[in-house]
């Protein structure tokens, strides 16, 4: 097989590169001094082809040098090293490994299982610990977990599955293939045999008693021990990450308290694994842990725990990492910058986030994204449409995500018309529109009023509705009041999401608005047979740093007594204004008096009632809640925020609401 030679020799002329001197060197070592002349591939090509035509080819060790610098220089050429290697007359072990470890580490891991398997039928070479490492990596990286168990079974057969380097491998390759009991036994092995290492290594150091010896075996010792305990942290991270790919976080998180040394990427890892998978409490608890024990975060560390931060509104926190980030000198590039952006606006501080904007030396269209979504949460549309503008002017081409927030925009300040043009410039600029792009123009339609419109849409897209856009239609049915399409759009819910509590609810709660209380009652006793259970009102508010939460009539808090008795002040200080319960927002078939006691202990309330007294006059509260926010609730906190002179920044399950003097920036719009 000699491709490259012969092209080489028949298609190119022959020029002795001028670093080359003009004797050839007779000794095979010379070789590494040429190959050291080589500044780009072009002059490898030409020693090469010179070693082809004088014979120095047939030399292995020529050959493997030539081998390394196609494969593994910074003038690397994947395909030109598979043909160097496939010229080799007689590869050695050493040029097999360098060949297939460099294939494992491209994006074509396939061939290195190929090329591992024709070593396989090589009769002058065997495969050795260096071997196995690159092919099982190979194995795991595209989830071939049948060649993996085959090339476990080679390991065995050639007595290295006692071998340490080996074994991290496998328990690598079987975790990422997601076959978490095999990879458990391997780990566990792998322990054993690096615990027993350890003794061994001691034992021989107690057996020595000259002096010199002693300090050498110390010097040696350290070293070994240092990559072993390097080697041990790897292989309980992948344990880890194993388990909180397939969800189980409970047992990640035992591994984790097991650990006998953690790194920064032990602790990245965990905090990752439950923000991504919607544990934000736990991940900020991660976090708080990982400072307890002075280990310092790092970038990663921060882009991991912001999104945390952001979704449960901890907003001293997050300003705690942004001074952190600047104090360490941690460079707050677009991802950072994005996080932090975000952060900011989700934990109501939209003014920050326009700052931390601003600083940036460059801007890309993931950082205007954050922006424009941040100032739509807001509902300052028209900042977040001028900012758009602003973006188009600067040359950087909208995302299909810039075109969620601009339509999201829309739909939070009601601009139809504006929605529309918007939704036909991306279809006009190429971009094909996702669920979430009709989503928001559903809601912007139903928001309006225009159900009919709305519930054409989603029967008309491209694409498969998903329960979302039929729930934002529901809500808007509730809205205003139109029972016929509600009936329709519960039909599908009901159908597309069995158990899921929402469409019951939604049903159910128009219906009791409309004081139709037999229907409600025959919803309620579909969801009972279903067992079906309506998610609770929950609020969050942060202080000193803690995250405090609330449920509807929730008096399990340590000051649950005091916050009572703000709530009963909260209640005669709106009457003496002038505030009259909007009880039709309470859902229930009872007196005039329970739907009033019902409406005190709403979550935002109790939430906000342990702010008042917990900071002092004039402090901001900011509150996050897990549902939408209620017509009594807005209504009362308007007042409240005159009554108390406070400003309250409530982030809902759709959007900011920032209550001052009486007036909410939403102009009663949500």
């Amino acid at each position: 097989m000699c491709l490259v030679s012969n092209s080489l020799l028949i298609n190119a002329t022959w020029v002795q590169p001028s670093s080359f001197s003009s004797s050839l060197p007779s000794s095979s070592s010379s070789i590494f001094l040429e190959i050291k002349t080589c500044k780009t591939l072009k002059d490898l090509k030409q020693l090469h082809a010179l070693k082809i035509k004088t014979g120095r080819i047939r030399d292995s060790l020529v050959a493997a040098e030539i081998l390394q610098f196609c494969a593994l220089s910074d003038y690397r050429d994947l395909e030109y090293a598979r043909s160097v290697f496939y010229q080799m007359e007689e590869p050695n072990c050493f040029s097999w490994n360098t060949i297939i470890r460099v294939f494992s580490n491209s994006n074509d891991p396939l061939q290195a299982i190929l090329i591992f398997n024709d070593m396989l039928h090589d009769e002058l070479v065997e495969p050795n610990r260096f071997t196995f490492p690159s092919v099982l990596k190979a194995c795991a990286q595209i989830a071939r977990l049948e060649e993996g168990k085959q090339v476990h079974g080679q390991v065995v057969k050639r007595g290295l599955d006692s071998d340490e380097f080996v074994l991290s491998n496998l328990v690598r390759m079987y975790v990422l293939c997601g076959i978490m009991k095999d990879a458990h036994q391997l780990f566990s092995k792998t322990i054993e045999y690096g615990e027993a290492l350890e003794d061994s290594t001691t034992n021989h150091k107690l057996l020595r008693v000259n002096e010199l010896s002693v300090g050498m075996d110390n010097s040696h010792k350290k070293v070994t021990s240092k990559r072993r305990r390097d080697g041990n942290i790897v292989l309980w991270n992948v344990m880890i990450d194993g388990y909180i790919r397939l969800g189980d976080f409970e047992a990640a998180r035992q591994l984790f308290d097991e650990m006998p040394q953690r790194s920064v990427v032990s602790w990245n890892g965990m905090i990752a694994g439950y923000a991504q998978n919607g544990f934000f409490k736990e991940a900020i608890g991660i976090f708080r842990e990982m400072q307890m024990v002075d280990v310092r975060p790092n970038y990663v560390t921060l882009v991991s725990v912001l999104p945390a931060i952001s979704r449960l509104g901890a907003l001293e926190l997050g300003k705690w990492v942004h001074v952190y980030a600047e104090k360490n000198r941690i460079e707050v590039d677009d991802v950072l910058g994005s996080a932090l952006v975000d952060m900011y606006s989700k934990c109501g501080s939209i003014e920050k986030a326009l700052q931390v904007f601003e600083r940036f030396p460059k801007r890309n269209v993931v950082t205007w994204n954050a922006i424009i979504g941040g100032l739509a949460m807001h509902g300052r549309a028209m900042d977040a449409l001028d900012h758009f503008s602003k973006m188009e002017q600067s040359g950087v081409t909208p995302s299909d995500v810039t075109y969620i927030g601009v339509l999201s925009a829309c739909s939070h300040a009601g601009l139809v018309d504006e929605g529309k043009s918007y939704f036909r410039q991306m279809v006009r600029v190429g971009l094909r529109p996702r669920i979430e792009h009709y989503g928001c123009m559903v809601d912007l339609l139903g928001r309006a009023g225009l159900l009919e419109e709305a519930e054409e849409i989603i029967l008309n897209m491209p694409i498969e509705p998903d329960d979302v856009i039929w729930k934002a239609l529901l809500g808007a049915c509730k809205m205003h009041g139109n029972v016929e399409i509600a009936k329709r759009v519960a039909k599908y819910l009901m159908e597309m999401v069995p158990h899921d509590s929402g469409s019951y609810v939604a049903l159910s709660n128009m219906y009791a608005s409309l004081g139709n209380w037999e229907a409600v009652a025959q919803v309620r006793l579909m969801m009972k047979e279903l067992d079906i259970r309506k998610d609770p009102g929950c609020s969050w508010i942060e202080l000193d740093g803690i995250i405090h939460q609330f449920l509807v009539e929730d008096d399990t808090h340590t000051k649950a007594r005091e916050i009572h008795l703000m709530l009963e002040e909260m209640a005669d200080r709106l009457r003496l204004a002038g505030y009259t319960p909007d009880t039709t927002q309470v859902l229930l078939n009872v007196d005039e008096e329970e739907r009033e006691s019902a409406l005190s202990y709403h979550s935002e309330k109790i939430a906000i009632a342990f702010g008042l007294i917990s900071t002092s006059p004039g402090t901001t509260l900011r509150i996050v809640k897990n549902l939408r926010i209620c017509g009594d609730c807005h209504s009362s906190i308007k007042l409240i925020s005159k009554i108390y002179n406070r400003r309250v920044v409530v982030r809902d399950r759709n959007r900011f609401h920032h209550f001052e003097n009486g007036l909410c920036s939403c102009m009663d719009f949500w």
